[in-house]
């Protein structure tokens, strides 16, 4: 007999994001973990030891049919997403889903239905629409603080090859799946959905077409994946949002620029900054120009005045309480809206009441993403199809 309002978690997956949700979830109240999924049950033992689950299935239809189990909790491979969730949600379990949903448009749209007519929770693991300071941002947006949006520019760098260690070339293409096209569609899907869903979020509405190009720049080790990708998305009111992404340089890492005709919006690093800045006190200018060498001699009686360089802009904080770690900007406990997100996928699961628009946000970046990678397969413009438009009140 399951206890008051006490719902069972189970997981799928071993890996270190599985580690990180098992722990964020045994913080909520009314929500345990209770069993694993995994096709290699010695990969669990750890895990089920730290967290006390007594439960380790190697038949995922055994483990869904278990009526004790509420939740589903996937972080297997993207190939697989579509398929794992699709099968609990028909099973009758709540599904918190990693990011991207499926690796093809048709079944992002198909998982998206079968959410639908489940009657489910289901959550996607996008924390930027739990970040207190991106919601803070788009609530400046929308309020008109940057005049009017006209162009929106993300990016993330990262320096690494995203490759493990192999215990046996038989298990190579399982082990670094992210580099090989049957499991993974490469930056769209690890990195770009994201940001993509950003764009979505400050304009409220969505893209039209997207153009883009993509190469294996630097990692040429056998790897199928783009290493570098740019891409261009066109909104129907003339608004480009542009996106690039590579592995080998981390220098600017990651950011998106939200650009109005009054200011700048700089939500990873939470900050904006506006077009018009207030001049320095003119002792202060005179100081700093003759530091930095500007001139030798300066009349007091002269005039004074601001250069237009970026460099005298220093910002403004979106939110008072945002510290800086590393150039990135930290809230809380986790700073990007991930245990923001946990918590709220615990209280939907438990009133069994689906969060607005978190999946619409979801199936649109998902999508986008993979329009943008069928742009730079196909080297075409690729126009949004109206057969995978769904409804999502953020447009409205």
């Amino acid at each position: 007999m399951k206890e008051e309002l006490m719902l069972n978690v189970a997981t799928i997956g071993t890996n270190f994001i599985v580690d990180w949700f098992l722990k964020s979830v045994q913080d909520n109240q009314g929500i345990r973990c209770c069993a694993m999924y995994t096709r290699k049950k010695e990969h669990a033992e750890k895990l089920a030891e730290k967290y006390h689950i007594e439960m380790i299935y190697t038949d995922l239809d055994e483990m869904l049919s278990n009526p004790e189990i509420d939740i589903i909790y996937i972080a297997s491979p993207n190939s697989l997403h579509y398929t794992y969730a699709e099968k609990a949600l028909t099973a009758g379990k709540h599904v918190f889903c990693e990011k991207s949903m499926a690796m093809t448009c048709a079944d992002c749209l198909d998982m998206y239905n079968v959410f639908k007519e489940s009657g489910k929770v289901m959550f996607i693991g996008q924390q930027r629409l739990y970040d207190p300071k991106y919601i803070k941002a788009m609530e400046m947006i929308h309020a008109g603080l940057l005049g009017e949006i006209n162009s929106i520019r993300a990016y993330w760098f990262r320096n690494n090859d995203w490759r493990r260690p192999v215990p046996s070339p038989d298990l190579e293409r399982k082990i670094n799946w992210r580099l090989y096209k049957e499991y993974s569609c490469g930056l769209v899907t690890e990195l770009a959905t994201h940001q993509l869903q950003v764009g979505n979020w400050a304009l409220r509405m969505l893209p039209e077409k997207v153009a883009g190009m993509g190469d294996i720049v630097y990692w040429k080790d056998g790897r199928e994946v783009y290493d570098s990708i740019n891409l261009i998305y066109h909104y129907p009111n003339g608004v480009k949002m542009t996106y690039e992404s590579m592995i080998a340089n981390k220098f600017y890492g990651l950011e998106e620029e939200i650009m109005g005709s009054k200011g700048t919006m700089e939500p990873e690093k939470g900050k904006y900054y506006f077009e018009d800045v207030e001049p320095a006190p003119g002792i202060m200018q005179l100081i700093n120009q003759i530091e930095h060498k500007i001139f030798d001699n300066v009349s007091f009686a002269g005039p004074s005045w601001v250069p237009e360089t970026a460099s005298v802009n220093k910002g403004h904080l979106i939110m008072d309480n945002v510290t800086t770690i590393s150039g990135q900007s930290s809230v809380g406990a986790a700073g990007d809206g991930s245990i923001e997100l946990v918590t709220a996928f615990c209280e939907a699961a438990i009133t069994g009441k689906p969060a607005p628009n978190l999946v619409e946000e979801a199936y649109y970046s998902s999508v986008l993403g993979l329009l943008g990678l069928q742009a730079i397969d196909e080297g075409r413009v690729i126009t949004f199809p109206d057969e995978y438009k769904i409804p999502y009140l953020n447009f409205a």
